[in-house]
């Protein structure tokens, strides 16, 4: 377990430097040090949250009920606020964020960590019930359903996927038989494709996607810039600062397209690093889940676990069109500060679960018993 922690503390904080150099390169042209200053203060509030987690017992969340379903309702509550005019700030036709004057504030980020710690919750304490379809699939629906709606209404499809995403690996891992997962996906894929097929901007990321030379000029302005950009970097980059795609070429260069920068910049050799990087935290973040003290913990961890290693992925396959574009940032990277909270808030809470692992999941002889299984079965 300590080899895990140090090798999370690591990459994180490999990935934190990385995103706070790349950021400065990315805008300094046009901003300054404006970006790398609100990165810096939100990231210190992120890692002062992160420590102040990681310090406290995680199952305080599963004594108190009224915890991860107070925060849950604090979550569906400004969600509902940042889609009210004149509350939630619109921009480039979506209304994701709250104005605090001096900052802005994502709702869905605090969504994201609300829905895991209630789904934990809620599989913890009906967990010899998970295969039955009712508290399975019915009930939990319910509360996915109205985060998921609400997000999707902002409109949010890159978290909405996300989240559900998630939420299934959760559902599996709880117990809830597979074939009610199937149908649940397949549902929710048909509702999104009907919703992106009746919304014109979505519809022409898609044709983007599917047909890149034909929208370079247009809506696939963006990911055409950052395969070039990625393209132009080689194996080691034309040296940090020498990026020329962040004149404007990629107008989100900065946020969900930083990437493409890195690997402008500092060449394949770096982004590869960034891959293996994402790849250790999830695989430390498989361990910790697999070795937690309870079926909460386990559930936490892997729900954790999984949203991080998944935004990585979606927002590493936008950036290389080996996926539609999604809006979603990179984690610990991209200029974000309600995104930067969360991530860290998150790594706190598999520290914790880390910390309080019961030292009888490992068998006599000091070796890990890999055929436990994840969830204890329940029995009839």
């Amino acid at each position: 377990m300590k080899t895990a922690t140090i090798a999370l503390a690591f990459c994180v904080a490999a990935l934190l430097a990385l995103g706070m150099v790349m950021l400065y390169s990315a805008s300094m042209v046009q901003a300054g040090g404006k970006f790398l200053m609100m990165q810096l203060v939100w990231g210190g509030a992120g890692l002062v949250v992160c420590f102040a987690v990681a310090a406290m017992d995680y199952q305080w969340l599963k004594k108190s009920p009224w915890i991860p379903w107070g925060l849950f309702a604090l979550s569906v509550l400004l969600l509902v606020l940042v889609l009210v005019p004149g509350i939630g700030l619109k921009i480039n036709g979506a209304r994701r964020w709250l104005d605090l004057r001096l900052m802005r504030f994502q709702p869905s980020e605090l969504a994201k960590i609300a829905l895991i710690i209630a789904l934990a919750y809620y599989a913890d304490f009906h967990r010899r019930k998970m295969a039955n379809f009712r508290e399975g699939i019915f009930y939990p629906a319910i509360f996915i359903g109205l985060t998921l709606g609400l997000t999707i209404i902002e409109p949010d499809f890159g978290t909405t996927a996300l989240l559900g995403s998630v939420c299934g690996v959760m559902l599996m891992v709880a117990g809830v038989r597979w074939h009610y997962i199937l149908s649940a996906v397949v549902l929710g894929i048909s509702a999104i494709s009907v919703m992106v097929w009746l919304n014109p901007n979505r519809l022409g990321r898609m044709m983007a996607y599917l047909h890149p030379e034909e929208h370079k000029s247009g809506v696939g302005f963006q990911a055409y810039q950052a395969m070039l950009a990625l393209g132009s970097g080689g194996w080691t980059g034309l040296g940090l600062g020498n990026g020329r795609q962040k004149l404007g070429f990629v107008p989100e260069h900065h946020t969900d397209f930083i990437f493409s920068i890195i690997g402008e910049e500092l060449g394949l050799v770096a982004t590869l690093a960034v891959v293996i990087a994402f790849i250790v935290i999830v695989v430390c973040g498989v361990f910790i889940a697999w070795n937690a003290r309870d079926t909460f913990g386990q559930l936490l961890a892997t729900g954790i676990t999984f949203l991080i290693g998944l935004q990585a992925f979606i927002n590493l396959g936008v950036v290389t069109s080996a996926l539609p574009n999604k809006g979603l940032p990179l984690p610990f990277i991209s200029y974000g500060g309600s995104n930067l909270l969360a991530m860290l808030a998150c790594v706190g809470l598999l520290f914790s679960i880390a910390r309080k692992a019961a030292p009888e999941m490992a068998v006599e002889g000091g070796e890990l018993d890999f055929n436990r299984p994840l969830v204890p079965v329940p029995t009839h």
